[in-house]
């Protein structure tokens, strides 16, 4: 099979890029360009795609002796990933851009790519299972490692994507994949894990988000009583369940705790409550995203609403492109514009971003 192996210039991916030679796959080493003003240089652990970067990922292709290319994917990224994490803000919703990136970027700019230039599939560096089924269909399931597991933010692909996908690491743990790589003499084999949002280098998600929007004042309000507490520069840069960082004015509180409850973007208010506030048990998702066929009636599965959140038990049914979840127990701090992504034991079901969410008693 030729397989395009998508290499970041990290640990993950040179392992999955080698593991794939090794099954016997012609593999062609790619490194996705998405900075239209690549850094020369990382920043401790934070950001990813610079020249070094690329400058790694040529160093493990020339290890493993396969061909290696640079596809510039910088304006898709930038259209995609960037401005609708800008749009999601500004408009009260809370986005995840590496689920976003792998939607749009990954698994549908690079494969749809590949697969006009006569490759047959994807390998990647991310943590999760392909598991083939008799029938010959292909299920995604969790990593073995779960402190490493990827499934969440690969809930978004569809059974055609995952037809064409390969996930080599997800049957190891991540310090046995350090140890191969050094094996294999990667230089990379001890290079630190990118985190954070890979567009945001410095980690300052309000700040780079001030620079595109501007300062918009606006009041903080208490959802209960109704009276303004404090004021922002900018409803934007508050998600629901945020505690740190919201400036208020505490003569007019008692002493619990604050969280933002809700960001209204219309009236560019953000409104807080006390912790009793934030549980939810009901969430309505769009843009609904099955792994197989949408389940038929009321289905158990378990759901997850942050790429490191806890799974907790639902119910859920397809309505259309629409999903709908009913929790077992609350959870707090969830928000419009994150995913719900729905599991059957290990295996991903779907996913679905949150529109809406509610208490029902």
């Amino acid at each position: 099979m030729r397989v395009v192996a998508a290499m970041s210039g990290g640990v993950d991916s040179a392992v999955a890029a080698g593991r794939m030679l090794d099954a016997g796959h012609e593999v062609v080493g790619v490194h996705l360009a998405l900075s239209q003003s690549a850094a020369t240089l990382r920043e401790s652990a934070r950001g990813c795609c610079t020249i070094e970067d690329a400058g790694d990922a040529r160093r493990v292709a020339d290890v493993l002796g396969i061909p290696f290319y640079v596809w510039d994917m910088a304006a898709r990224f930038k259209r995609d990933v960037m401005e609708d994490f800008v749009a999601e803000y500004s408009a009260g919703r809370t986005p995840n851009p590496c689920l976003r990136c792998n939607e749009k970027i990954k698994f549908s700019a690079l494969l749809d790519k590949a697969l006009a230039l006569g490759f047959d599939a994807v390998a990647t560096g991310h943590y999760a299972q392909v598991v083939e089924r008799p029938d010959g269909g292909r299920e995604l399931h969790r990593a073995v490692d779960m402190a490493k597991d990827q499934s969440y933010v690969l809930g978004v692909l569809d059974a055609d994507q995952l037809a064409r996908a390969f996930f080599p690491l997800g049957d190891t743990t991540k310090p046995d994949i350090r140890a191969e790589a050094k094996e294999r003499g990667f230089y990379v084999a001890s290079k630190p894990d990118s985190h954070d949002i890979c567009f945001i280098a410095d980690g300052d998600t309000r700040g780079w988000l001030t620079s595109r929007l501007g300062e918009q004042p606006g009041e903080i309000v208490d959802a209960e009583s109704g009276e303004v507490v404090g004021s922002h520069q900018g409803a934007y840069a508050y998600t629901v369940g945020q505690r740190r960082g919201l400036g208020l004015d505490r003569s007019a509180l008692d002493g619990d705790p604050r969280y933002v409850v809700q960001v209204d973007a219309a009236a560019n208010r953000v409104l807080i409550g006390t912790s009793d506030l934030l549980g939810v048990n009901a969430i309505r998702g769009d843009h609904a995203r099955w792994c197989g066929p949408p389940p038929e009636g009321v289905v158990e599965v378990g759901a997850q609403v942050r790429a490191h959140g806890e799974e907790v038990p639902a119910q859920a049914w397809a309505d259309g492109d629409d999903v709908e979840v009913r929790l077992s127990g609350r959870l707090r701090g969830v928000a419009p514009g994150q995913s719900v992504v729905l599991y059957e034991g290990t295996r991903v079901v779907g996913s679905a971003t949150i529109a809406s969410t509610w208490l029902e008693r």
